[in-house]
């Protein structure tokens, strides 16, 4: 391999989307670096700024602030975090913006289930049409209440995911009561069977329900729900989605990973484009400070950020400074700047684009 040629792993090439491939070949085989590279901007730049909004709802008492926090990584008590509580706390639409994503925006909505409830009055109240999908969460047995809503929602065409909430509460006190007779997975499944039995009796015809505890997020079936929702979202919202997860898992890690290894290849081929044939609009000249801003968003998505290792220390019970100790192979987000981030790059040379490129559309 030439020394000016960058390194070819066909694994991470093959991160990018086939259809992004085959769009970025066509025009590049016409002759037209310019437009491969402006298009490259563009995804780069609506990764970031699509907004996400995720509406939770529920009755009062069923977890649906813990949830809200659970979901972006923060405790009950934590800054930034929603109130909650037996009553219900929330009055009207409550955003929650992520603590590190600007653009993502988990909502708390207003309970459902009292005397006066009507699911399509309630939606117009809380300005349905601005969320991307709606998680219905129950902490006791699904009602009418919840599949009216449901229906609504399908009406206006959005998606929503039936969630049972508080699944460990119920686990330990089954374990309590029968220890002897007590089965985990046999609690949970009676737990499925009872929630899809009165989804069905409440007018459901094929419910789907995923089983989670908003103190135990990682358990039961939040990856499963992960997956769903990775499915059905559009690109650009699922990587805002997956980003914004906590890492409470080797699954979750494992799909950062994977977004920001497209995002990588799309950073380096353009960065590598504008060196090669000047473009007007696109300027890399700043190039080290562009890498100074994604590896600290890098550092963010992975929890190695100030505020995360904080949360992360009073979690474990242990101090930040042991934490930062065994994180050996990267920076630390507080100590990257222009300098780390030199010398952790390679310099884009003239020949750069067309290899990886060329590499890239085999």
């Amino acid at each position: 391999m030439a020394a000016e040629d960058p390194p070819r792993d066909d694994k991470e090439f093959r991160q990018l989307p086939q259809d992004e491939i085959e769009d970025m070949k066509t025009t590049f085989e016409a002759g037209n670096l310019e437009a491969v590279a402006k298009k490259l901007q563009k995804e780069l730049e609506m990764s970031e700024k699509i907004p996400l909004h995720i509406a939770i709802t529920g009755e009062a008492g069923s977890g649906k602030s813990t949830f809200v926090n659970a979901i972006r990584g923060l405790g009950d008590e934590d800054t930034g975090s929603a109130k909650t509580g037996e009553v219900e706390t929330t009055m009207y639409p409550e955003p929650y913006p992520h603590p590190t994503l600007p653009n993502v925006t988990v909502w708390d909505l207003s309970g459902i289930g009292t005397p006066s409830f009507k699911p399509d009055q309630y939606l117009e109240q809380v300005s349905f049409q601005k969320y991307d999908f709606f998680i219905i969460i129950t902490a006791s047995r699904f009602s009418a209440h919840h599949t009216q809503l449901a229906q609504e929602i399908r009406k206006l065409g959005k998606r929503f995911y039936y969630v049972r909430s508080k699944v460990d509460v119920d686990l330990g006190a089954a374990q309590t009561r029968r220890p002897k007779s007590y089965s985990k997975e046999g609690k949970l499944q009676e737990i499925r069977n009872d929630c899809i039995r009165n989804l069905r009796k409440a007018g459901e015809s094929s419910p789907w329900v995923f089983l989670l505890s908003g103190w135990q997020l990682a358990k039961y079936d939040f990856q499963l729900l992960l997956r769903v929702l990775e499915k059905e979202l559009d690109v650009h919202k699922r990587q805002s989605f997956i980003l914004s997860l906590p890492n409470i898992s080797a699954e979750i890690l494992e799909k950062k990973k994977a977004e920001l290894k497209r995002e990588i290849w799309k950073e380096a081929f353009l960065s590598g484009a504008i060196s090669t044939v000047p473009i007007p609009g696109l300027s890399f000249a700043a190039d080290t400070a562009k890498l100074v801003v994604n590896m600290k968003r890098y550092c963010q998505a992975f929890g190695l950020d100030p505020p995360a290792l904080c949360r992360l220390a009073q979690q474990v019970g242990k101090p930040v400074e042991e934490l930062k100790s065994v994180i050996k192979v990267v920076p630390l987000d507080s100590s990257i700047n222009k300098e780390t981030a030199h010398s952790a790059s390679l310099k884009p040379t003239p020949h750069a684009a067309r290899p990886t490129l060329d590499h890239m559309l085999d």
